[in-house]
């Protein structure tokens, strides 16, 4: 499967996994903040800044009764209304150039999850390299024939959605004039267990519908998100703000710059473990060979001693037959004199 080339950057099993810091509400709805975290990202070694692009208005209702509330004693929202998460969540529009630009400076990516057609053209017209679908909306099948009539490589996050609906979705992408998509293996809870991550998905996703595969991780540290990369994740894409303490919707839930250093540092060394399937010593073990046991002489042998289990055994260092040969000397006389230490051969019995 080729990688997928976005701006310098390569999404592919040839790559490193390509790190998303998810910005989402982190901002706090301050765009100095927002533009810290672009900073704190690339410091930390990420490939790219994710923000969503929609308004309350256009989301949901504002409303404050029934379903447009949040009436859940687990949620981190819980109490809240739709409309007013999403008033307080959204990242406004006149700050995604300037974020575009600055992520640009950087040497990141700055890609969006756009909500509806407004908001992908407005996103076009920014020059937007790549799209993001989030689990609460790859449903909208029209949101997703649209972006990928773009020509963009889009990344669709799975949460919550079934076998089914994502058969709807790869054939509506590919079908649509998508060339580069990715499934990101997603838990639609805040924060998600990692009891709930199924990461074994994430093969099986690869090899049913043949497209890259990756994770969009909510749960806290990095141990899942660093797992998923032995299972194939070329992309892993995690909330990230300046520091929990610091509040705001996502915050609970997100890693913090030393975090986000960490995830880049240990998801490149599983990358790089995978290697390929071998079998034998590597060629930097092979001068470790020598420390094997083997067979050898421990006592000293005049011409036609016999081999015991006293004078021959199985020691380091490993210049000796292999041990798998011990019993054949066993009970044989020696051809020759033999000094203490010596590395046995099969040269000692006649």
């Amino acid at each position: 499967m080729k990688s997928i080339i976005v701006g310098e950057k390569h999404i592919g099993t040839d790559n490193a996994p390509f790190i998303v810091a998810e910005m989402s509400a982190n901002h706090n709805k301050s765009l100095e903040r927002a533009l810290s975290i672009v900073e704190a990202a690339a410091e930390a070694g990420a490939d790219a800044i994710k923000l969503q692009t929609y308004t309350a208005d256009r989301m949901t209702l504002n409303l404050n009764k029934n379903e447009f509330c949040i009436n859940d004693a687990n949620s981190l929202w819980n109490g809240t209304s739709l409309y007013e998460l999403y008033q307080n969540a959204y990242t406004p529009r006149e700050w995604h150039k300037v974020i575009f630009e600055k992520c640009n400076d950087l040497g990141l990516i700055c890609f969006s999850s756009p909500l509806d057609y407004t908001d992908v053209d407005f996103l076009e017209e920014i020059g937007m390299p790549l799209y993001k679908v989030g689990g609460f909306d790859n449903i909208d099948l029209p949101l997703i024939r649209y972006l990928s009539e773009t020509g963009k490589p889009i990344m669709v996050s799975t949460g919550m959605a079934t076998l089914g609906e994502l058969y709807d979705i790869v054939n509506t992408a590919l079908e649509s004039g998508c060339k580069d998509l990715v499934l990101l293996k997603c838990t639609s809870t805040y924060p998600a267990l990692p009891r709930n991550a199924n990461l074994l998905t994430i093969p099986h996703m690869k090899e049913m519908f043949d497209v890259h595969v990756g994770l969009s991780d909510h749960t806290l540290g990095n141990g899942v998100a660093i797992a998923s990369v032995a299972l194939g994740a070329t992309v892993i894409e995690k909330h990230f703000t300046l520091s929990r303490m610091d509040s705001g919707p996502d915050s609970k839930f997100s890693i913090e710059p030393r975090e986000l250093k960490t995830l880049v540092k240990e998801t490149k060394k599983a990358w790089q473990s995978l290697g390929m399937i071998h079998y034998g010593p590597t060629d930097e073990e092979k001068e470790y060979l020598k420390y094997r046991r083997s067979l050898y002489v421990t006592m000293d042998m005049k011409l036609g001693d016999i081999f015991t289990k006293e004078n021959l055994k199985a020691i380091r260092p490993g210049y000796g037959l292999p041990i798998k040969y011990y019993n054949i000397f066993l009970g044989k006389k020696v051809s020759e004199e033999v000094a203490k230490g010596t590395p046995l051969n099969w040269d000692m019995i006649g």
